[in-house]
């Protein structure tokens, strides 16, 4: 069985000479609104200057910045188990080099999850796994990453009430748009892998959203929804409790990495505000109109920071200090894995062709 093909063939010969300038033109777009953000936006609203924030970053220790390094790959680690438990056969080792390698092109485009997942299929298949195998995973872990995130603001809007905080009016929108995405995701969810028809009136639905802005796409999300049912099916039957536990693992060492960072540029706050301002940038990481979400997240979880009293140059260093963890390190991070992968074996062409039966 193979996953749904790309609709590319599809598109008429007009559409696929302008699809490069589109290409190029959403990249500088995203790009240009990521240096944006990160040169103007982040300094005007977190009421600070670069300046100020390199004098604080110059005050961080090495061994410091190691720890801060060994964080990140304890909490990549942590998400191959996330990985694994949503594609049989797949280890941790190379559930890390298809983690980072399709992290490293995600960081790095605008709208890049696209291109890392064409990567992800193209790894995997080299050693052996069929593409249904991949499309599973993709469409199971991309479930768990939104849940994840989605939980987080309503988490922390439990913390800061437990807390008597204040409750910004803005973090009390982010956790009911929480409640209201996180509930419709499950509904659908649910939708697509209850029934043969359920998922063929979601695909068939996801299909049509799709042609209003890609004209002589076909039918390809209901025939593969309609096809993988029973593989996604199994595979959250089996491995929801290990994913989640991975997704916890993940999400709960980057905390104590943000935590890190904050206490190192010198900003004094409590926990559950901490937490609220770290639940606010992984919602913005979601944002695809820059890469990962990229100067949109910074801004808006410094910007929190400040509102709730931190000094501003301390917020926007600690920020842009756990930026640089964990967006920016994934890319050498990435390049290591392409590297690694290029040394491992390939599938032979008979596991090729077994995986594509």
């Amino acid at each position: 069985m193979t996953g749904a093909s790309s609709p590319v063939g599809d598109a008429d010969p007009q559409q696929r000479r302008g699809a490069p300038f589109v290409r190029v033109l959403q990249v500088t777009v995203g790009l240009g609104l990521a240096v944006g953000m990160l040169w103007w936006g982040l300094p005007h609203f977190a009421k600070t200057s670069w300046s100020e924030v390199w004098h604080v970053l110059g005050t961080v220790p090495l061994w410091k910045a190691a720890l801060f390094a060994g964080l990140v790959v304890g909490g990549l680690y942590c998400y191959t188990f996330v990985m694994t438990g949503a594609m049989q056969g797949l280890g941790h080792v190379r559930a890390l080099i298809l983690n980072v390698c399709g992290s490293s092109v995600s960081n790095l485009l605008p709208g890049g999850g696209a291109i890392g997942l064409a990567a992800t299929y193209s790894i995997a298949k080299s050693w052996g796994f069929s593409a249904a195998s991949v499309t599973t995973m993709a469409v199971v872990t991309g479930v768990w990453n939104v849940l994840a995130r989605a939980a987080l603001p309503i988490i922390a809007v439990v913390g800061l009430a437990w807390g008597a905080t204040d409750l910004p009016p803005a973090m009390r929108e982010a956790a009911w748009a929480a409640v209201l995405s996180g509930a419709a995701i499950v509904v659908l969810f649910a939708l697509a892998i209850g029934t043969d028809r359920g998922a063929r009136q979601l695909g068939r639905g996801l299909d049509r959203l799709v042609r209003l802005v890609r004209r002589g796409h076909g039918g390809t999300i209901e025939r593969g929804l309609t096809d993988l049912r029973g593989r996604i099916a199994e595979t959250v039957r089996t491995g929801w409790l290990q994913m989640s536990l991975g997704m916890l693992g993940f999400f709960g060492l980057y905390y104590v990495l943000f935590l890190l960072c904050t206490q190192t540029t010198g900003i004094e706050l409590p926990f559950g505000q901490l937490f609220a301002a770290y639940a606010i940038g992984r919602l913005l990481t979601a944002v695809g109109v820059t890469p990962g979400g990229l100067g949109v997240t910074e801004t808006g979880t410094a910007a929190a920071l400040v509102a709730w009293g931190a000094d501003p140059a301390s917020a926007m260093a600690g920020v842009v200090l756990f930026s640089i963890f964990t967006h920016f390190l994934e890319i050498p991070l990435g390049a290591l894995g392409w590297v690694a992968w290029s040394l491992m074996p390939r599938a032979t062409n008979d596991e090729l062709a077994e995986a594509d039966s």
